[in-house]
């Protein structure tokens, strides 16, 4: 299956298709950032690399798959739009040009795979996502998506993501809703786990994650990074390193490297934050290769309007809600900890300090000893304690 990539980041979706199968050849990469062309450039040398979607007349003929995973803010336009048609200030209107450009050729993609953040699905009550389904109605596509976690894939991050499969020659039910696996969440307990939490937060939340981070974030576009801390279980308060957060996405270490060609290593958070769990299209690579069985008892009504369910179908004819969890798979991977290794910096006293001013003036409810850590981290940090690493 020869796969035609569009706003391709990283090449999350490609690679974990090539985990899935060799059979998965990516044909053509598009990203308009130059720290992105770099990594491409250096891991899929044989792959034609676009820059400007909006400059592609149309997909090579042979490409059966298409992948994107177009930029989350660019729904908030095209919910407020009559339509995508001709209005390509929004980015996700290309993908469905390039889709009817085959279509009107005779070669029509035969599957299409996407991905974006949950927000999509309450974007404009969600107007925005009902306008993805009747694009892809409207060219012949049946479709299923589906919020999944990554954390159900033995990657230590808590990461929710929408995905969504449509195709013309089969049912994408049973790729996306085949499996349904749900892995318990452990709890807390700091003595023995890793808590990642946002620092730069404090006062109207925390992102707390037991044995796991909160949700990379992508970083400021002028190369502010933005990583989370962890609460270690012998009470220091660090930053996971880039190498640490690459795994965390399911990428090998310093895959992101050759981004620093064309710019300055910090940016290289935001290709990461930005990017696809590699484990997720792998997964979803190997059932199109090998389809399950979508059990039908899980279909809900799917309303005409108002609010969309967070996992749904449609069939060629009807649209429907589907009762299924976040975890296909229910893969619990290593322990955080083990993850990190010794990849991590200390968090500073300044940023500490910050952090514990605002959850001073917050009325958030924190798990007990986590507030005493900070403290203490904050106390060691100034030199006014050396009994936190005296281990």
């Amino acid at each position: 299956m020869k796969v035609g990539s569009l706003f391709t980041g990283i090449g999350g979706f490609e690679v974990g298709l090539s985990q899935a199968s060799q059979d998965f050849q990516t044909m053509l990469v598009c990203d308009n950032l130059a720290t992105s062309q770099a990594v491409l450039r250096h891991h899929f040398p044989n792959s034609a690399l676009e820059a400007d979607v909006t400059k592609l007349n149309c997909l090579p003929a042979d490409i059966e798959l298409v992948t994107a995973g177009f930029p989350c803010q660019d729904l908030s336009q095209a919910g407020r739009t009559a339509g995508l048609a001709g209005n390509r200030s929004v980015l996700v209107g290309e993908v469905f040009r390039l889709l009817e450009a085959r279509k009107a050729a005779g070669k029509p993609v035969p599957w299409v795979l996407i991905e974006n953040v949950p927000f999509m699905l309450s974007l404009g009550g969600g107007g925005a996502m009902r306008l993805i389904m009747s694009e892809f109605e409207r060219l012949g596509y049946r479709w299923a998506y589906r919020v999944v976690d990554s954390f159900s894939f033995g990657l230590a991050q808590r990461r929710e993501r929408v995905y969504l499969v449509a195709s013309m020659i089969g049912d994408p039910a049973d790729v996306l809703l085949a499996d349904d696996n749900p892995v318990p969440r452990p709890t807390t307990d700091l003595a023995r786990y890793g808590h990642g939490f946002y620092w730069t937060e404090g006062r109207s939340g925390l992102g707390w994650a037991v044995d796991c981070i909160p949700t990379l974030k992508n970083g400021s576009t002028i190369g502010i990074a933005s990583p989370p801390a962890v609460l270690l279980p012998d009470g220091r308060l660090v930053k996971p390193g880039i190498r640490t957060a690459e795994r965390l996405q399911g990428f090998t270490d310093d895959w992101t490297k050759p981004a620093e060609s064309v710019a300055k290593p910090s940016l290289r958070w935001a290709l990461i934050g930005n990017a696809v769990s590699v484990p997720v299209p792998k997964w979803v690579g190997g059932r199109l290769l090998n389809p399950g069985n979508y059990n039908k008892a899980r279909d809900l009504p799917f309303a005409d309007s108002g609010r969309v369910p967070r996992a749904a179908r449609f069939d060629g004819n009807m649209r429907f809600g589907v009762d299924i969890s976040t975890d296909p798979l229910g893969v619990r991977g290593p322990q955080l900890t083990e993850v990190m290794g010794d990849d991590f910096t200390l968090l500073s006293e300044r940023a500490t300090a910050g952090f514990l001013s605002r959850t001073q003036r917050a009325t958030l409810k924190f798990q007990p000893g986590f507030i005493d850590a900070v403290i203490e981290h904050l106390a060691f940090m100034r030199g006014e304690s050396g009994d936190l690493l005296a281990a």
